[in-house]
């Protein structure tokens, strides 16, 4: 009977929820090499989490520096983007980017599976006079690895206004094919000032959204989103990963122009995951 008992209480601890929370924060420190500083984080063994056009642009060098920043008062990382010279990693020419991502290499904890629970936190500052263009200009992706569809899981999109409107600023979302907007506001709130995002999502085909964005020169909200039946998964995927940086279109060249973002304090946290 001792043996069944056990027998049992291990059947049962195999399928009942287990939760850890593992967190990793990335600040700049103005001293460290800004990629050594950004794969030591981000990378578990050899490897390489960031995609920048260095190799189209040398003349420049490195497409992610630090900066001292006066508001925050700390060291922050600055994110730059060429319109004429740079590309998308010397592999496809109508679109360019300079991101940081979590990938295969890095840690397996900070990869999203389904039934999986994170938290992503981030600040950021878009120069007051950005300019985006009628296609894309992705500010952060939820992004899968594997799978079936590769369009984003989720982006957060700054595009330029139709016919004399205002820019917006899009919350993009897409379990299968092309994606859909499920809030859009205007950009311009959003711009020349340091925001805090804070995004939590529980991901599977019934999953969880909650973005929040935030001021932090005066703690205004500019843009809040909640939706408890969402679905965050891609079929077949191997894992959802966040990346953080500019990766925009060129197909509307002649709307864009050179553009700096710096981030501050990103943040991934592992909240909890259930295995069956």
């Amino acid at each position: 009977m001792r043996t069944l008992a056990a027998i049992v209480g291990l059947i049962i601890c195999l399928c009942i929820k287990t939760s850890h929370s593992q967190t990793l924060f990335l600040e700049a420190n103005g001293s460290q090499d800004p990629y050594t500083l950004i794969n030591d984080k981000f990378v578990e063994f050899d490897g390489n989490a960031l995609e920048t056009p260095d190799c189209s642009h040398q003349g420049f060098g490195p497409h992610i520096t630090q900066i001292y920043d006066q508001i925050l008062r700390k060291y922050v990382f600055r994110f730059h983007i060429h319109r004429d010279e740079d590309t998308d990693r010397c592999v496809k020419f109508d679109r360019q980017r300079t991101e940081i991502k979590v990938y295969a290499k890095s840690p397996n904890w900070m990869k999203a599976v389904e039934k999986s629970s994170f938290s992503y936190k981030w600040k950021f500052k878009i120069d007051k006079n950005f300019q985006p263009s009628e296609k894309f200009t992705h500010f952060f992706q939820l992004k899968s690895v594997g799978g079936s569809y590769m369009m984003p899981l989720l982006t957060l999109t700054g595009r330029k206004g139709l016919r004399g409107q205002p820019d917006k600023l899009e919350l993009r979302h897409a379990s299968h094919g092309k994606a859909s907007k499920i809030k859009v506001t205007e950009l311009q709130p959003f711009l020349g000032k340091w925001l805090q995002v804070n995004v939590d999502a529980i991901f599977g085909s019934r999953g969880r959204l909650v973005i929040k964005i935030m001021s932090i020169n005066d703690n205004h909200p500019l843009m809040h989103y909640e939706n408890s039946s969402l679905n965050m998964w891609k079929e077949d995927a191997d894992f959802i990963r966040p990346k953080w940086g500019i990766y925009r279109s060129l197909n509307d060249k002649q709307s864009l122009r050179d553009e700096v973002i710096d981030f501050a304090d990103i943040q991934i946290r592992a909240k909890s995951t259930t295995r069956d």
